[in-house]
């Protein structure tokens, strides 16, 4: 599979419209980028006869534009038995043109489009009663858990009009998500230290292997260099780390990447967290993709039901990673994604004793960090 430069309106074969915003503004911007003759009124439905991977393909293919019902900003959901790390999830968009092996929302078929909500006015509306419930805590937000924050940003301008609004925030911080090097978007804005840009990173044979239609390591980090010298933080996503036998040469090679790339000071968080999946995750998983290679290791089915790899094979792969980082740059912040106390205990010197304690982690890294202006 190649990894081209991404093009989204090149792959979408019809665009949707919800009769309900056809007069909506940002219906009538997405629309000027369409031929009259890919445009429907109505929402697409899919074929009772189709298999699950027939209605990925068609998914993938198709653009809605609609309206959301119900709450846009959301606690993250964590996972039975974990330390999370307080994250608001953004309800901006859900499903991603993009085809990686791993991804979970291949599951969530309720809606069978690649689908934007036009409720942007609600969206800040939540998000600023949010931040108003307690000024002096620092909130993350992201539009990265549902879709890709930047796929489609050139045809939405989403982050164009969301980071000055979090620019002009004492205690928001907006991250935006992605495998893509689309960064166009976020030139000639001004960030004011409250826009993280964030990148999930895998060794290049990974990305070629089981992250169909994304940018190559190279693309991304980059895109990410390029970041940092507009004036945005940087995160990566060491997130799933995916065990095969040359795993430590290969995830060494991303570390030497990084540290030849990026500036660390200019880096507000790295996350890593093993490869997790449900039990009708990895079957749809092997239906479309039958020769991946992300069930090579051990799995055990742990408390919340997603199985992952044996304790001490992640807490091997967690020391190796931590060691290598730290030796680039011992200051980085970093921190585990939906990881029980255990590997925390058997890898840091002072783990975080629960989700709030992580947060307040998070705060204080934040604030120190906005003080200092670096």
């Amino acid at each position: 599979m190649t990894h081209p430069p991404y093009s989204l309106l090149e792959r979408i074969d019809s665009l949707w419209i919800d009769p309900e915003v056809a007069d909506h503004p940002l219906t009538a911007s997405v629309m000027k980028r369409f031929p009259p003759g890919k445009i429907r009124m109505g929402i697409p439905s899919v074929s009772p006869q189709s298999s699950v991977p027939e209605t990925l393909r068609s998914l993938k293919r198709r653009l809605l534009v609609t309206r959301y019902r119900g709450r846009l900003v959301k606690p993250c959901p964590g996972s039975q038995g974990r330390i999370c790390c307080g994250y608001q999830v953004i309800n901006a968009m859900i499903h991603c043109p993009m085809d990686c092996h791993y991804c979970i929302l291949q599951t969530h078929l309720s809606v069978p489009a690649l689908t934007l909500y036009v409720n942007e006015d609600q969206i800040r509306e939540e998000i600023t009663e949010r931040l108003e419930s307690n000024p002096e805590h620092i909130y993350r937000f992201g539009t990265g858990e549902l879709g890709d924050s930047l796929v489609h940003d050139a045809l939405t301008g989403f982050s164009r009009r969301m980071v000055p609004f979090f620019a002009e925030s004492r205690n928001g911080i907006l991250e935006l998500k992605t495998k893509t090097a689309a960064i166009d978007t976020l030139r000639g804005l001004d960030p004011k230290e409250h826009t993280v840009i964030s990148w999930s990173v895998n060794p290049p044979a990974l990305i070629r292997a089981v992250e169909p239609l994304t940018a190559t390591l190279d693309r991304r980090l980059r895109a990410a260099r390029e970041c940092q010298e507009m004036g945005y933080w940087i995160g990566l996503h060491f997130d799933p780390i995916i065990w095969f036998e040359e795993w430590e040469e290969a995830y060494r090679g991303v570390i030497e990447e990084l540290a030849r790339i990026l500036d660390p000071t200019r880096i507000l968080w790295i996350s890593i967290a093993g490869l997790r999946y449900t039990r009708a995750q990895k079957d749809l998983i092997r239906m479309r993709f039958s020769d991946t290679p992300l069930f090579t290791g051990e799995f055990f089915r742990d408390e919340d039901g997603k199985f992952r790899y044996l304790q001490p094979l992640r807490i091997s792969m967690y020391k190796t990673l931590l060691r290598w980082l730290r030796e680039w740059s011992p200051d980085l912040f970093i921190y585990y994604c939906m990881e029980n106390r255990r590997a925390w205990e058997a890898t840091f010197p002072d783990p975080p004793r629960n989700t709030r304690d992580l947060d307040e982690r998070f705060n204080e890294n934040i604030w120190r960090h906005l003080r200092h202006g670096k």
